[in-house]
Formats: C-alpha cells, sequence, structure tokens
C-alpha cells in the first residue's frame, strides 16, 4: 500500500510550481485529477515542444501519475460538477492568478461550505503586504527572494540560478504542507488552508544569506574572496562568485581539459580538519607546519594564492581523479557534472533519480523521478495523461455519473 494511497488530491494546477507539488503527492500513491480546460488543457502541453503533435516535456516531466478530465468551469454544468468533485476530494490545489478562483464562485469560504473537510493549497508569488497581487514567475521570485542579489561575482550583475527554486522549490514546500495538514486532520476532522508564495519559499532556501547579513554588524565575512582580495564589504550581503556558503572557504576550480570541456572543473572545499591532507596532495608539505599557513585564519587573507595552488593540481586530473584521490583523504570535493552526464549515469537509473518514460504520442523519454526514497512506499513513475483521458473514467468512478449522463456533460460543453 502507498503512504498516500486513498487520497484524492483535486489539481487546478498548472505550469510548474502547482504540478511539481501534485507529482510528488502522485508518486507517493495519491489519486491526482489534473483538471484541465477542453481542447486547451494545461498550457505547457504545447510550450517548447520538440516532438510534433506530441506533449512537451515540459507537461510530461511535471505531471506523471496523475489522471486528466478536462471542465469547463465557466459553465454552469461545469460547476456543478466541479462542486461535486469538491464534496469527494481531499484536498484542493491551485496555483491561479489571484483571485482567479474567487472570481469563479469557488472562494475557500464556499469550498468550507461544501466541505468542511477540505485542505485547500495555493501557490502564489507573494504573501500578504504590497505585492500580494503581483504575478511571479520562476526568475522574478529568486530575484524578489534575494537569491539573485547574493548570485553572481562580486562587481557585475546579479544573477538567477539555472536550479528552479522559486518553481519548483515552492512546489517541494507545498506539498510539505498539504501532508502536515492532512495529518492534523486525522485529529481535527477539519481541513484548512495552505498557503505557499514563492519568495517566501526562495527566502526560505537563501537562509545562509539572511545569516550572513546580521553576521555583517559584527564585520567583514572572512570566508569571502571579497575579504582575501582587501574589498571593502557594503550593507547588504554581496555575491559571493563560487564561494562556499558554510564556515569554509571553497571554490571552483579548473581541472585537465578545461580549454575545451566547458564542465572540466571541481568544486573544492577547504576543510581545516584535513589541511595537512591537502598540502601534501598538491604538492605543499611546508605548508602544513608554517605559521603563515598552517590555521584558517592564517589562510582567509591569501584565499586567492591559495587556491591557486590548488588549481595548479587539479589541472593535471581530471575532475574524476580528482575525487577518486581527495575522496579517501576526506577531502570534501565534487565534479561539475552536466546534464549528459547525469543522464548517462548508471547508478542513477538504479536508484530511480533517473527514470525512462515511454509515451504513446512521443515514445521514450527520461524524466526525473522521485528524489524522496521512502522503504515501505517506492515512487513507481507513471507517464503523464493525455488531454481528457481519464474524464470519463473519473466522472463514473467518483462521481457515479452513468453513460447518459457522461454524454449530456459533454453535449452541452460542460467536459
Amino acid at each position: 500500500m502507498k503512504a498516500l494511497e486513498g487520497v484524492k488530491i483535486l489539481d487546478m494546477t498548472h505550469v510548474q510550481s502547482g504540478p511539481t507539488c501534485t507529482q510528488l503527492l502522485a508518486w507517493f500513491g495519491a489519486d491526482v485529477i489534473k483538471v484541465e480546460r477542453p481542447g486547451v488543457g494545461d498550457a505547457t502541453r504545447k510550450q517548447l515542444v520538440d516532438v510534433p503533435g506530441a506533449d512537451s516535456l515540459y507537461f510530461t516531466m511535471l505531471n506523471h501519475n496523475k489522471r486528466s478530465v478536462t471542465l469547463n468551469t465557466k459553465s454552469d454544468e461545469g460547476k456543478a460538477i466541479f462542486t461535486r468533485l469538491i464534496e469527494e476530494c481531499d484536498v484542493m490545489v491551485e496555483n491561479f492568478a489571484p483571485g482567479a478562483l474567487d472570481r469563479m464562485g469557488f472562494s475557500w469560504e464556499k469550498i468550507q461550505e461544501i466541505n468542511p473537510r477540505m485542505i485547500y493549497a495555493s501557490v502564489k508569488g507573494f504573501g500578504p503586504g504590497p505585492y500580494s497581487d503581483c504575478k511571479v514567475y520562476e526568475n522574478v521570485a529568486q530575484c524578489a527572494g534575494g537569491s539573485a542579489s547574493t548570485t553572481g561575482m562580486l562587481g557585475e550583475t546579479p544573477m538567477v540560478t539555472g536550479a528552479q527554486i522559486g518553481d519548483s522549490g515552492t512546489g517541494l514546500h507545498l506539498a510539505l504542507g498539504i501532508v502536515t495538514a492532512l495529518y492534523q486532520r486525522t485529529h481535527s476532522g477539519k481541513g484548512q488552508r495552505v498557503e505557499c508564495a514563492m519568495q517566501d519559499s526562495v527566502l526560505n532556501l537563501c537562509r545562509v544569506k539572511l545569516r550572513d547579513q546580521q553576521r555583517l554588524k559584527a564585520g567583514p565575512l572572512k570566508e569571502y574572496s571579497q575579504f582575501s582580495e582587501g574589498i571593502p564589504f557594503g550593507e547588504a550581503t554581496p555575491r559571493a562568485g563560487n564561494d562556499s556558503g558554510g564556515g569554509q572557504p571553497g571554490r571552483i576550480l579548473k581541472c585537465k581539459g578545461w580549454e575545451n570541456d566547458p564542465d572540466a572543473y571541481t568544486y573544492f572545499i577547504t576543510q581545516a580538519a584535513v589541511w595537512k591532507n591537502i598540502c601534501d596532495v598538491i604538492g605543499k608539505p611546508e605548508w602544513k607546519e608554517d605559521p603563515e599557513w598552517a590555521t584558517p585564519e592564517a589562510r582567509l587573507p591569501k584565499l586567492n594564492e591559495m587556491f591557486g595552488a590548488i588549481e595548479d593540481w587539479t589541472t593535471t586530473k581530471t575532475k574524476f581523479e580528482v575525487m577518486e584521490i581527495c575522496n579517501p583523504l576526506n577531502i570534501p570535493v565534487g565534479p561539475i557534472l552536466s546534464m549528459k552526464e547525469l543522464a548517462e549515469e548508471p547508478s542513477l537509473r538504479d536508484t530511480g533519480t533517473i527514470v525512462e518514460v515511454d509515451h504513446p504520442e512521443r515514445g521514450a523519454y527520461l524524466t526525473v523521478g522521485c528524489p524522496i526514497k521512502l522503504s515501505d512506499c517506492p515512487a513507481d513513475v507513471a507517464r503523464s495523461p493525455l488531454l481528457g483521458e481519464h474524464t470519463d473514467e473519473i466522472l463514473s468512478e467518483i462521481l457515479g455519473m452513468n453513460e447518459d449522463e457522461i454524454a449530456a456533460a459533454k453535449d452541452v460543453g460542460a467536459v
């Protein structure tokens, strides 16, 4: 039995943040009913299409293990069916623009009247405040949540990260909120609202930078390269390039072949406990006892010189050789892996982190599997649904509608 088996999710989400959340719940066994507009569906079905006539990878990789029902919620008949779905489901998830469901006639108060046990979960751009009515997309969330201002090289333009911390990050946060609310309902018997703002989620993932904002009051952030270069700190946490976010200096360094391979790099952390091992590996045994190098405090003003010496060594090794040499010595390093390398890594296939899925329209494709592994609840990945593929099945199975009633709903354009 799956962990969330028996839980019915009314999925009113689209694009990325909401579908990330509901897909995670579906992987753990929830029955996720994706509600889509007849003839149109989720906008991402036809965004960034790479196989003509087939749903895009953007859609398929965010909507596994779900069932699709088409529903025209603007019609009276469609609203009546939607009301019955609210009565039968445990959770509704939506990431519409602010006020969209209210304008449809389904405010939180109305949903509570229909089903007091309903958990109503929403993704919003901002929480209450001056920007609460603003739309937010991935990169906007990264900028408004503090990520962009602290990402990139010092003195250069702020940078967003390729990781979807705004959309997918918020979806992960919302999934936790939903599961928590479901657990509380086992005691209270009541549903509740669950809201997750993208700005809040990004800020949560940037907490170490808020930590550094407060540390600035006590003086310069000495583990930042900026300190070793003698550049004064301002009033806000600066961009730190590839410096480590922890208390141990770290940096991305070139490896053998970097001239032709854009990913021939490694991340190298100079953890104090293994400093002597580092000195031996890079051919600087004299630094082990030299008071100019032996302590973290002595090294902090000379990070560029230190990492320069380490890079002189890493450029003689491939990124994998660096890991093979350093790992047994407990020196923290990590190769910069490209998406191609990750897609071809056998161990990720073995653990279900990368999965090959067959699709009736596009054939086989790769997707990311569930990153959370439960010993008693394996997260099998099933293909995403075709538009409206399960409409008849859901209307019959969940709402008890017979063939004539389903046909009548189709005749009036309700589904």
